[in-house]
């Protein structure tokens, strides 16, 4: 016998069992022809099918025989070693399919929401400083005078530098009227009326804006337990766009552009059912107007469509 790799594999039974396949390989071909040859000719009936009996069965036990051959050199070939290393080949199974990776999709979200993260992270930093928390340890060590507390501009404004403000911004869109009530001490709550088309609530802290709620121009705003009540999914759509439109503009340190950079953006709702989709070109979509204005642009379209 020769002599066995360090795979575990016979070389000379391995070239011996090839050999035999080859081997059993003529002798099936051989059986197939025998049959389809047929009796050959002879003098005699019973010649001709006596001669084709004996070619069979010559031709069967050859195959018996290759085969027995192969099942005995089979066993001497044995097996590869299970623990023959493989290395960087063994990984080759991992490698994922290149066309069904969204690994541009996946980097592209990542930049965008690291882009929105460097950006707020940089209005809260504003918004802290000017708060001013917090005192250095060179202040507490060295001076013993405390200074005054700085209140923060932009959270503790007059009621009238914010009634001015509502003002004139109701006198720059004369299409638009501003309501504005003071149900609970100083916090403004606006009824912003759009023509005939709809109604929304602005909820203001000071002249920040905390929630908005939008509703037709016939619905009554409060129910009689003073909730409000709305089933619309018209009016639910533009109030979701709307809650998005205040997380954009954000300014801290012009909060009065904040505000009339937001009216100027409901404002655009007025031709809510007059201005077609700028991406597809209808009025309707599902039953439904373009709901979505964009937030420079200020172009109408459908929900589905501004994506």
């Amino acid at each position: 016998m020769a002599d066995v790799m360090n795979v575990g594999v016979n070389l000379e039974a391995f070239s011996q069992a090839i050999n035999a396949i080859q081997a059993l390989r003529s002798s099936v071909t051989r059986v197939f022809d025998s049959l389809k040859d047929g009796m050959k000719n002879k003098e005699t009936l019973e010649g001709r099918e006596k001669a084709f009996i004996t070619e069979f069965q010559d031709n069967l036990q050859s195959v018996n025989r290759d085969l027995n051959e192969l099942e005995r050199l089979s066993t001497l070939v044995g097996r590869p070693s299970e623990s023959h290393p493989l290395h960087n080949s063994g990984l080759l199974s991992l490698d994922p399919v290149q066309d069904k990776t969204p690994l541009y999709s996946q980097l592209l979200q990542a930049y965008k929401w690291s882009n929105k993260l460097q950006y707020h992270a940089g209005l809260a930093s504003s918004l802290l400083n000017q708060q001013s928390l917090k005192r250095s340890a060179n202040q507490m060590g060295t001076s013993a005078k405390r200074r005054p507390k700085v209140q923060p501009s932009t959270l503790a404004l007059p009621t009238q530098y914010v009634d001015d403000v509502i003002s004139r911004i109701g006198r720059m869109f004369p299409d638009m009227s501003i309501e504005l009530f003071r149900p609970n001490g100083t916090s403004a709550v606006l009824l912003v009326t759009l023509g005939k088309v709809l109604k929304a609530i602005v909820v203001m802290r000071s002249l920040f804006i905390d929630r908005t709620i939008v509703r037709g121009y016939h619905e009554n705003v409060y129910s009689e337990d003073g909730k409000v009540k709305h089933i619309i999914t018209l009016h639910v759509q533009v109030t979701d766009h709307a809650t998005t439109a205040l997380l954009h503009y954000q300014l801290p340190q012009m909060p009065d552009v904040v505000v009339r950079s937001f009216m100027t953006w409901l404002r655009s709702y007025i031709k809510l059912f007059q201005t077609p989709c700028q991406r597809c070109g209808k009025y309707l979509q599902e039953g439904l107007p373009p709901t979505w204005r964009d937030f420079r642009t200020l172009e109408a379209f459908h929900d589905t469509c501004r994506q």
